[in-house]
């Protein structure tokens, strides 16, 4: 369960630590790194020293915050995130979208490293997520829930903001870049999925597959932050090419698409 008690409890230690209020939160995946780098008179803190927060054991995440600024904007930088596959329960994976929202965070940019699922896209492609399928049949609400943070049942509809994805439709327009859009299908990991369930997937509607994001999301809904998330497919899902997929091609297409990501996000937090 969060508590408000423990977001506070959290919040208070990293606004000794922060140098400012930031306004936006940003969270990076599997690759996506090193745009945290590029944030200027940069603070970094690790996970592991910030109260209720848990560390990160996933391949290149380097599990820390870093805030600075990005093109004069204010940012908070997850620099790596956490994941089910790790052992973490849903309220850990989701708790520092709390914790951002406490400290003034006023929109949450979310993105992930995704197998493609929609026939037409292509490796390297980016996709602006439009809404979501969780399967992981869990949910970082589950059990007490804390009215202080958010209602029982919070409304899932407008989850990934409107006005933030037509943002981010004007900021690729504005670099050139190609953005798909499509429907984000969330799984626990680490396996990577079997040609059946893709197929299913697919059946579903779903456009990409990834072992993030979801739970994310679902918290920020509950305690009111507004959300855009793109997806950089780094792989086609199992059986969409019918060739082996490995960790490594996820983290060799990332790096090869890096400076276009870099330059959409930024863009785009410019206009947030």
């Amino acid at each position: 369960m969060i508590s408000k008690q423990n977001v506070q409890q959290s919040a208070a230690y990293l606004r000794e630590m922060l140098p400012f209020k930031p306004e936006i939160g940003l969270v990076l995946g599997s690759g996506l790194g090193p745009l945290a780098d590029e944030l200027e008179d940069a603070v970094h803190i690790p996970y592991g020293s910030i109260p209720h927060f848990r560390t990160s054991t996933a391949p290149d995440h380097a599990g820390r915050l870093v805030c600075g600024a990005l093109d004069g904007r204010r940012v908070l930088c997850m620099q790596g995130r956490l994941h089910g596959y790790e052992g973490y329960a849903p309220d850990e994976i989701a708790y520092p979208v709390y914790v951002m929202q406490r400290l003034g965070v006023r929109a949450l940019v979310l993105t992930n490293a995704s197998g493609g699922i929609n026939t037409s896209f292509s490796v390297g492609d980016f996709m602006l997520i439009e809404d979501q399928i969780n399967m992981t049949g869990k949910s970082p609400l589950t059990g007490l829930n804390d009215d202080a943070l958010g209602a029982r049942f919070p409304d899932m509809t407008f989850a990934y903001a409107p006005a933030l994805r037509q943002q981010a439709c004007e900021a690729a327009q504005s670099c050139g870049i190609v953005l798909r859009r499509g429907i984000y299908c969330g799984v626990n990991g680490p396996q990577f999925e079997t040609p059946a369930e893709i197929r299913m997937f697919r059946a579903l509607g779903a456009d990409a597959v990834g072992m993030s994001t979801v739970f994310e999301v679902i918290a920020a809904a509950h305690c009111g932050l507004p959300v855009v998330g793109i997806a950089m497919i780094t792989n086609m899902a199992a059986g969409v090419m019918m060739q082996p997929l490995s960790g490594a091609e996820v983290n060799e297409i990332a790096l090869s698409r890096g400076t276009d990501f870099r330059r959409l996000i930024t863009t785009l937090v410019v206009r947030l």
